[in-house]
């Protein structure tokens, strides 16, 4: 039974449906014959054919089949489902009847239903969880979206069993050994957990080891979130069992170890790197999740002002060169790489690259997987490489002085080389080579230009609230006449927060850039070793947008906020 089931035949007191689709200017009157007419040959509900038709969509004719019914609607995409509520049904009732409570107004459980005239549906909601109802309306397809969150991870039950059976087992003085020895419920209780990490959007899910329990934490669009806090004395099964998937040595604790995962979830394939680290309390671990479904982004679609997009296209459209992306760990910087290499893939290019791990999957391009314990390196893949005729050469990361010279010596001898960097901006970028010993005449002859980025956190579009900020709010951001000039009609919002967003206010993050084209004058001033504060005021009268410029231009915008932009950069 769908939404378009409900109150199939309308009493004499309710306006009919098709009347209140066309008074709301949903359809119109043509459209409404149109589907009556085939009503009456297939017998189908008059919203299925219109929704069937494109003419209106499910969330459309959930609100009018509200106000057919005299009940209220829900857009259960903007509500933030209450667990104490959820669970007070059986799974199997609510998917049955499509029924789930979502909350609480004031002593009467909210339950959403795709059809709220189902009397004896409502009856048995009532005797079930022993509450007085509230019935509202939302849609099938979304209902069904909430039973899959709902029910896909019961992380307190699983916690539970796994806790009762780590203190029959005494966990605490007894440390797992192989897998068999690991519970069940511990098995199920991790599965479970970075299952949610997925689906929740987190990039880390971190396992903080205290006095009295192991606090669990997700990091979702940049900012971390506690989840969950699980006693001491499960605490050595749980990183046992994350270590057995990891294939990382269980029985050393006293030093830092790597591992990687590769979990298979329903929304498909996510690679996930483990890293522990001994503390006072015990080991800690941090699991860094790759998701392969999220796909490859085009150069147009990563947020770059056209100006910056021209910049960061003269870098690499050249034939040969290094082009070095730079920024924190989990700033985007493999995505901006691999857009630019999707873009410059054709059949005439032999394209290379050395990964650790390859975080994407690309047709026609050689990609090699770092392999530590056999001997392949950054540095001896990138010797083979050079040896193999490329045309373009992708290396996940410059870290070393043997890595950074092969790579700078492949660019000076017709290659295009691509990589990534750890600096704070672009300008720091031709200092770092040089403390990695790389010889300053051969930065300065292979550098074609570095792209700098942040992530910074989108604002919400359904509760962001314009507003005119303060003079002295624009002035400690850096507004100037210059940036009111190059934004005509700026729209500035703040953050409010809404059940959509779970009240911070931000949903999903976007990019901001610097990109410096490396000019004669910057080599100058390399080869003199001039500081890092030089090479940027050479670059920014050359032309370049700081990532400070660049976040106010997209804060006028209306993408994020002052805030937000201050607390990513300095």
């Amino acid at each position: 039974m769908t939404v378009s089931d409900v109150a199939s035949g309308p009493t004499r007191t309710r306006p009919r449906l098709g009347d209140l689709l066309v008074d709301e200017k949903l359809v119109t009157e043509e459209q409404l014959q149109e589907a009556l007419a085939e009503q009456r040959v297939t017998g189908e509900r008059l919203g299925r054919l219109l929704v069937a038709a494109g003419r209106i969509t499910e969330v459309q004719l959930v609100r009018v089949l509200g106000r057919h019914l005299g009940v209220e609607s829900v857009d259960l995409e903007d509500h933030v489902l209450d667990p104490t509520a959820c669970r007070l049904l059986r799974e199997s009732f609510t998917r049955r009847y499509l029924a789930l409570p979502i909350g609480w107004d004031e002593k009467r459980l909210v339950v959403a239903m795709a059809n709220p005239a189902d009397v004896f549906a409502l009856d048995d909601v009532r005797s079930m969880t022993g509450h007085p109802i509230k019935v509202v309306i939302a849609d099938a397809a979304q209902l069904q979206r909430a039973f899959d969150l709902v029910w896909s991870f019961k992380a307190e039950d699983t916690m539970r069993l796994a806790s009762d059976s780590a203190e029959e087992q005494n966990a605490e003085a007894t440390l797992p050994t192989g897998k068999d020895e690991v519970d069940a419920p511990v098995i199920q209780f991790v599965n479970e957990l970075l299952s949610r990490a997925v689906a929740e959007r987190a990039s880390d899910v971190h396992f903080e080891p205290g006095e009295r329990e192991l606090r669990i934490r997700f990091r979702v669009d940049g900012v971390l979130h506690d989840v969950m806090s699980v006693p001491n004395s499960i605490r050595s099964s749980v990183v046992s069992r994350i270590k057995i998937m990891g294939e990382i040595d269980i029985a050393e604790r006293r030093l830092p170890q790597d591992g990687r995962i590769t979990l298979a979830l329903s929304t498909g394939v996510v690679d996930l790197r483990v890293v522990t680290l001994p503390t006072t309390h015990g080991e800690a671990l941090v699991i860094r999740i790759l998701d392969r479904s999220s796909g490859l982004f085009r150069v147009e679609d990563l947020g770059f002002l056209p100006a910056t997009l021209q910049a960061y296209r003269s870098c690499y459209r050249r034939p040969w060169g290094a082009v070095l992306v730079t920024g924190p760990t989990g700033s985007g910087k493999t995505t901006s790489l691999y857009a630019a290499l999707t873009e410059l893939n054709s059949p005439d290019r032999n394209i290379v690259t050395v990964e650790d791990p390859v975080e994407y999957h690309v047709a026609g391009v050689k990609q090699i997987q770092l392999n530590r314990k056999a001997g392949l390196t950054f540095a001896s893949a990138l010797r083979s490489i050079v040896r193999a005729d490329p045309d373009i050469v992708l290396v996940g990361e410059i870290r070393d002085r043997e890595t950074a010279t092969i790579a700078v010596e492949a660019a000076l001898t017709g290659h295009l080389v691509l990589s990534t960097v750890h600096t704070n901006d672009a300008a720091s970028t031709p200092a770092r080579l040089l403390d990695m010993g790389v010889e300053p005449f051969l930065v300065t002859s292979a550098l074609s230009g570095v792209l700098a980025q942040r992530l910074v956190r989108r604002l919400c579009d359904r509760c962001r609230e314009p507003y005119k900020p303060a003079a002295d709010e624009l002035a400690a951001a850096g507004w100037d006449e210059q940036l009111a000039e190059d934004v005509a009609a700026p729209a500035f919002h703040r953050a409010v927060g809404c059940k959509r967003c779970t009240g911070s206010g931000y949903l999903g993050r976007f990019a901001i850039h610097e990109v410096m084209p490396f000019t004669e004058e910057l080599a100058h001033l390399v080869l003199s070793r001039a500081s890092s504060d030089s090479v940027r005021t050479l670059a920014v009268e050359q032309g370049m947008t700081t990532l400070r410029r660049d976040g106010l231009h997209k804060v006028a915008l209306g993408y994020t906020s002052f805030e937000e932009l201050l607390r990513v950069v300095a």
